[in-house]
């Protein structure tokens, strides 16, 4: 019973600067993000008053990209989970989850030295697993990736940040599912004028960007007699983009059963992403391999 109550003390963030999970928000993070979620409800017209802090509620959602922990799953020390699916489902319908992670975004562009918009962009697509419970209608057979599930199409930034994504079968083309990405970025994003693109968007997509949205597609071509793999100029920010993705495990696999849904975890995993770039203050580093030590 101590045990349990310290958890929840712990996961409230009343124990100071010790934090619960390793996917839990520091306090700067929590400072960049809390004056971008929607006002608290009151208990007087607006509904009944909020049980669970915010900080809390986006603690458990990073918990959940990071882990890939089922909602049934979470921790005792985390609020019940249809009280973080209740949150998830709304900031999802509101466009909460997308103005976080837009705003964030401009953030990083500028700390790197960049203007707050982007003037090309990148676009690619992933075709991933699909679970049990994806629905039949909105998944299908990749026979070029061998791969029964959903594809994911991404639209980022040279920096590898994202723009715009769109989750569909797949069994969808590249030159068909990447028009609708292509409108998104077009409309919200009109200062990109030039999108690099892999062989599998060649053809149609490029003259319907070119006609309709009066903007240019470059396809990125192999190297003549290319055998292995090598990275491709301009296109290895968004390949980096879709590495960040799958390390949050829920990601590594579609368990969504809305494609809506699913894209929306995608922009949660991103502002991770973009979250630890703002407070980390140094380039990342990975820990080499340890050496093994024979015991005492």
């Amino acid at each position: 019973m101590a045990c349990r109550l310290f958890g929840w003390i712990v996961g409230l963030g009343v124990s100071g600067a010790r934090r619960g999970y390793p996917s839990d928000l520091t306090d700067e993070q929590w400072a960049l993000v809390e004056p971008l979620l929607p006002s608290p409800r009151t208990g007087s017209r607006g509904g009944r008053r909020e049980k669970h802090p915010r900080r809390q509620i986006v603690d458990v959602i990073l918990y959940i990209a990071r882990t890939g922990c089922q909602w049934r799953y979470l921790p005792n020390d985390f609020p019940p989970w249809p009280t973080v699916y209740w949150y998830f489902t709304w900031w999802h319908d509101d466009g909460t989850v997308e103005r976080i992670h837009d705003a964030l975004r401009v953030k990083v562009r500028l700390a790197e030295g960049r203007a707050p918009e982007p003037t090309a962009a990148l676009i690619d697509s992933q075709s991933v697993r699909a679970a049990d419970s994806v629905p039949a209608s909105t998944s299908g057979f990749d026979a070029g990736k061998k791969t029964r599930g959903r594809k994911r199409f991404i639209v980022t930034d040279t920096l590898g940040l994202l723009l715009a994504v769109h989750v569909v079968a797949a069994s969808v083309q590249d030159r068909d599912g990447g028009k609708r990405p292509l409108l998104w970025t077009r409309l919200d994003h009109p200062t990109v004028l030039k999108f690099w693109a892999d062989q599998g968007f060649a053809g149609r997509l490029v003259t319907w960007a070119a006609d309709t949205l009066r903007r240019e597609v470059d396809i990125v071509r192999k190297q003549p007699g290319q055998r292995g793999f090598q990275v491709q100029p301009k296109r290895w920010a968004v390949e980096r983009t879709f590495a960040w993705i799958t390390m949050r495990r829920r990601l590594a696999c579609d368990y969504e059963r809305k494609p809506a849904h699913a894209e929306t975890m995608i922009r949660w995993a991103m502002t991770d992403v973009i979250l630890r770039r703002l407070t980390r203050g140094r380039p990342a580093t990975r820990p080499g391999p340890k050496p093994l030590r024979p015991a005492p």
